[in-house]
C-alpha cells in the first residue's frame, strides 16, 4: 500500500508538535524515536517479510524543546486563516485576494493585522481607501494565529482520532 496521508505528531508530554507524511514517521518508529498512539485501522505497511501498523498519531520518545516560531505571513496562510471567505461580504469563490485593510499607498504593512481575504469585487470596490472610508464591515478582526489552530484546521472532517489531542473534542 502507498504511504499517503498524514501523521499528528505530539511530543513526549503529549503536546501537539507538528504534522508529517506517513513515511516520516513510520521511520521515526522504527528507529526508535517515536512510539505509535493510534493506528490508522484497516491501513498497514508492508515489506517483503512483516506487516506493519499504519501509524495516525506518534509520540515522541524524548521531550524536544521547540522554539514556537509563528505561522509564516504568506498569501496562502492568510486565506487559510479566514477559511477561504470574503471577510467583506463572506462569499467564498475560488478567485480569492488578499487586501490590506490600510492600503500600502497609505503606508499599510504586510502584517497579519492588516490583511484579509477578499473577493474580487469587494476588493475592487474597496479600492485604496479604508473599510470605514469605502463604508465597508469587516466580518472579524484580523488576527495573528496560533500555531495549534492550523494543525485543527487540518484535522478537521479528516482525522476524527487525532481531536482528543487537539482540545477539539
Amino acid at each position: 500500500m502507498a504511504l499517503n496521508g498524514h501523521v499528528l505528531v505530539l511530543n513526549q508530554n503529549y503536546e501537539p508538535m507538528t504534522i508529517c507524511h506517513v513515511k516520516k514517521a513510520f521511520v521515526l518508529v522504527f528507529l526508535g524515536k517515536a512510539e505509535i498512539i493510534e493506528i490508522a485501522e484497516g491501513r498497514s505497511i508492508r515489506s517483503v517479510s512483516h506487516e506493519y501498523p499504519f501509524p495516525s498519531i506518534v509520540r515522541l520518545m524524548s521531550f524536544v524543546y521547540k522554539k514556537r516560531k509563528g505561522i509564516m505571513l504568506s498569501r496562502k496562510n492568510i486565506l487559510k486563516r479566514d477559511n477561504y471567505q470574503c471577510q467583506y461580504c463572506g462569499t467564498r469563490t475560488d478567485a480569492m485576494t488578499v487586501d490590506h485593510i490600510l492600503p500600502k499607498v497609505r503606508g499599510g504593512k504586510d502584517a497579519w493585522e492588516n490583511l484579509v481575504t477578499a473577493c474580487i469585487t469587494c476588493n475592487n470596490k474597496k479600492g485604496d481607501r479604508t473599510p470605514d472610508e469605502a463604508r465597508m464591515v469587516l466580518m472579524t478582526t484580523p488576527r495573528r494565529p496560533h500555531p495549534l489552530s492550523f494543525i485543527q484546521g487540518h484535522a478537521s472532517g479528516h482525522y476524527d482520532n487525532w481531536k482528543q489531542y487537539l482540545f477539539m473534542s
